[in-house]
């Protein structure tokens, strides 16, 4: 009897398929968690009330990329193999679609499966020199300002060398694996998720010279803040956040515990990436 993690994106579809799954593992006679995928409501670093237990075999994320977000937030720190099936929009997270859910699963419970390591970042925020949060993010960490707030003065750091002070509506620090999510859309590169890197695109500059750059990932990024700043928010993943301003230190570096992602055998990332952002190519 194996111990199986199922996460399920709120939706009729997704939550009628679950049932028909956890039967399904049910009948073969493993035990199965379940833990609803909705994005919490709480802030950053607040007491988490659940997480996935200890010992699990391994977690079907039935959703989209923001369950499967929610999902490696519940994982935490564990080394608990993890395999997204396709239930939202764009899905890039997810190596499988609904239609082949079965077939997947029992390969994978008959452990004919291989992972790959997609690093996290650890993010650190310090407020007059005290911690006051901590938290990992698989995809990226946002410093955005308020609607009505004046361009963010992000005063950024690297080994503790000052690099410049972007005048932007933000900025976005993301893994690789993230370079397809947010900072994509603000002009960032795509960078494979075996470069080891960290991307740092901000968020309609100011200066036009100001362009997305890549970090080696054994680097310290430090951000802080200009006297007066205000309406700024820090948001992890897109799932928790903290207000910040001038009196804090955020500390971006490399986590130390990855995600193991279930790959899936004939699943090229070039191909999943070409279809996911409809890249149809051009005629000779």
């Amino acid at each position: 009897m194996k111990k199986i993690g199922l996460v399920v994106k709120p939706g009729t579809e997704a939550i009628e398929k679950a049932d028909e799954f956890e039967k399904w593992l049910h009948d073969k006679g493993h035990q199965v968690v379940r833990h609803t995928g909705n994005v919490p409501e709480d802030e950053l670093n607040r007491e988490k009330n659940t997480a996935a237990p200890k010992a699990l075999f391994c977690v079907f994320v039935l959703g989209g990329d923001g369950t499967f977000l929610s999902a490696v937030r519940w994982i935490g720190d564990q080394d608990t193999p993890i395999l997204g099936i396709k239930f939202g929009d764009v899905g890039f997270l997810a190596e499988a679609t609904e239609d082949s859910l079965f077939s997947t699963a029992e390969n994978i419970l008959n452990s004919e499966f291989s992972t790959k390591p997609r690093m996290r970042l650890l993010i650190t925020v310090f407020r007059n020199g005290k911690e006051i949060a901590r938290e990992t993010v698989l995809n990226d960490v946002v410093i955005s300002k308020g609607v009505l707030a004046r361009l963010a003065n992000i005063k950024t750091y690297i080994n503790d060398n000052y690099l410049t002070a972007y005048r932007a509506d933000g900025l976005i620090i993301a893994t690789p694996t993230g370079s397809t999510a947010y900072s994509l859309a603000a002009g960032g590169p795509i960078v494979h998720p075996s470069v080891p890197g960290i991307l740092l695109s901000p968020i309609c500059p100011f200066t036009l010279t100001n362009r997305p750059l890549i970090v080696p990932d054994s680097v310290s990024i430090k951000i802080r803040f200009d006297e007066k700043s205000s309406d700024l928010r820090l948001t992890c993943d897109g799932q928790v956040g903290v207000a910040v301003d001038d009196r804090d230190t955020i500390v971006v570096r490399k986590g130390s515990h990855p995600i193991n992602l279930i790959t899936l055998p004939d699943q090229d990332y070039f191909d999943v990436l070409k279809a996911k952002l409809r890249w149809s190519g051009s005629r000779v």
